[in-house]
C-alpha cells in the first residue's frame, strides 16, 4: 500500500467483510480481535482484484515498511529529518540499518539509497510539472544543499537536466508504485 487511495481501498474491503479495525495506515492495518483464515483469504482475494495483496512473511512486511517509510518521508512529509536516512530508518523501524539495507537489496534488487533518491527525483519532477516553484525553491523544499546538487542528481537519474525536463511536452512521470 503506497498511497492514500490504497488505504481507501483497504478500508472499503475491510468494511465490506465486516472486519473491525482500529487503524489503516500505509502498509498496515490493525484489527480488533481475531480474524479467521477464511476471512483473510477473502480479504486477500478482494485486495488482489484491486492490485494489492496481503503480506504475511515477516521479511516482506519489513521491506514494505521500509518502502512506505521512504515514500511517506519524500512525498507526504514537509519536514526534514534531523539525522541521516540510515539512522532515521533504524530508529523508526527498530532494526539495525545493515540488516535493513541487506534485506531491502535482496528483495528489491536495489539499495535503499537509490530507492530514496529515485523517489526524491520523482517528487522533484512533480514539482517541476506543477510549475509553482522555481528550481531554487524546489531544491530548498526537497532539502538539497544547492540547485547544482539537485541538477546533478536529477541528470544522473533521468538523463535530463531539470530545465530540459520542464520543456518536454509529454512530461514523463512514474506512479509511486513503479519508482
Amino acid at each position: 500500500m503506497v498511497c492514500i487511495r490504497c488505504q481507501m481501498v483497504v478500508k472499503h474491503e475491510l468494511d465490506k467483510l465486516g472486519l473491525e479495525y482500529t487503524d489503516v495506515k500505509i502498509g498496515e492495518a490493525c484489527f480488533i480481535g481475531p480474524v479467521t483464515d477464511d476471512t483473510l483469504k477473502k480479504l486477500d482475494a478482494a485486495l488482489r482484484k484491486a492490485g494489492l495483496q496481503l503480506m504475511s512473511n515477516k521479511k516482506s512486511i519489513l521491506v514494505e515498511k521500509i518502502t512506505n517509510t521512504i515514500i511517506e518521508l519524500v512525498h507526504y512529509t514537509e519536514e526534514q529529518i534531523k539525522v541521516n536516512l540510515s539512522n532515521y530508518l533504524s530508529e523508526k523501524l527498530c532494526y539495525d540499518y545493515t540488516y535493513l539495507a541487506n534485506l531491502f537489496s535482496e528483495v528489491k534488487g536495489t539499495t535503499i539509497e537509490k530507492f530514496y533518491l529515485k523517489h526524491k527525483i520523482e517528487k522533484v519532477k512533480e514539482l517541476i510539472v506543477y510549475d509553482e516553484l522555481n528550481l531554487s525553491e524546489i531544491a530548498y523544499k526537497m532539502h538539497y544543499s544547492s540547485v547544482a546538487h539537485l541538477s546533478n542528481q536529477f541528470k544522473k537519474i533521468t538523463g535530463l537536466t531539470p530545465s530540459h525536463f520542464k520543456k518536454l511536452k509529454n512530461k514523463r512521470r512514474d506512479t509511486l508504485e513503479n519508482v
